[in-house]
């Protein structure tokens, strides 16, 4: 995972061109744009000790989240826990590699950390191979009382920004459908780690450039289908990218009333105070509450027990992986 600010704003396609890009002769409407089949655009050591919120959501709570009408002012939100999903709020780090068992007790033991991201699935994964990534890990570090973010690393958008990720780029043909064929993928990759229904999936799509409104339509076409085959399953689909790209992205489209959205937002915005509440890119009542992770820190070693790891660090107040 890597933020980067795309580079220059464009100016958006007329509207002629977008019609023909959203499907054939078909009349562009005031909708259509880089919002429309879609546009675009850590914790440090002082934080407070982890915690755990794994209660009964209390009365009043909106019990079916996730979805946006054509209003803009509506807004990604409700409490995930009503639909069964388990909430962790505290510190997080993720790492390439899924560590060792004896890593993940020695800094349970030691670490401020009660979270981590395996890169459980997809194949722009940057280390593909696991070979400590299995149910078994999955149980035990569940037992010792990890919680986990599992991340997949699927197809890219045509105009994403590292180089080395162009190779994995999603088709500009049939998007939304490429998107459901990995979302269906990494249900079930996850559920033969163990990790069961109403368990968060968080779709890594490295930064790109929202403003150009062709890629912008198809980069949201396949999170879209993503989404929406992850959450037919059951799952609950999460979003990481750069905030000034893909985050971007999505609060334009929701304000512009796109449905099947993230239902929760990893956002990477380094070098700045670790918050889920502040992100500039973001309405302060969008994705609210228990719906955001912030990355404030990555590429960092840290040492516990022992124990060195290259790490993201992150702080969260969302959705993890039901484990059982």
């Amino acid at each position: 995972m890597r933020p980067k600010r795309h580079l220059i704003r464009q100016a958006f396609l007329p509207l002629a061109l977008l019609a023909a890009l959203l499907g054939g002769g078909a009349q562009a409407t005031a909708d259509d744009g880089p919002y429309g089949a879609g546009q675009d655009t850590g914790r440090g050591e002082g934080a407070a000790p982890r915690q755990s919120q794994d209660g009964v959501p209390g009365p009043g709570d909106n019990p079916a989240p996730g979805l946006v009408s054509g209003d803009p002012a509506d807004l990604v939100g409700g409490d995930p826990r009503a639909s069964g999903a388990k909430i962790f709020t505290g510190d997080a780090f993720d790492t390439c590699l899924a560590p060792s068992l004896a890593t993940m007790r020695a800094w349970h033991a030691g670490s401020p950390f009660g979270a981590v991201g395996v890169y459980f699935g997809g194949r722009a994964r940057a280390c593909p191979n696991q070979p400590r990534l299995n149910s078994a890990w999955v149980t035990e570090t569940d037992r010792m009382g990890w919680k986990l973010l599992p991340v997949y690393v699927g197809s890219q958008s045509p105009c994403v920004g590292a180089e080395r990720k162009r190779r994995f780029a999603m088709s500009e043909d049939r998007p939304a459908e490429q998107g459901a064929e990995e979302g269906r993928d990494a249900v079930a990759r996850a559920k033969a780690l163990g990790m069961a229904a109403h368990s968060a999936l968080y779709l890594d799509m490295e930064a790109y450039d929202n403003s150009d409104a062709r890629c912008a339509v198809t980069t949201l076409a396949f999170i879209q289908g993503w989404n929406r085959a992850v959450q037919k399953a059951g799952y609950l689909p999460g979003f990481y990218c750069s905030a000034d790209s893909g985050i971007e992205h999505m609060e334009g489209a929701r304000k512009a009333g796109r449905r099947d959205l993230p239902q929760v937002l990893w956002f990477a915005r380094w070098r700045v105070s670790p918050s889920v509440d502040a992100e500039k890119a973001l309405d302060k009542l969008a994705w609210q509450p228990h719906r955001r992770i912030h990355q404030y820190d990555g590429n960092v070693q840290r040492t516990y027990g022992g124990h060195r790891l290259n790490i993201d660090r992150n702080v969260m107040d969302a959705p993890v992986a039901v484990v059982g």
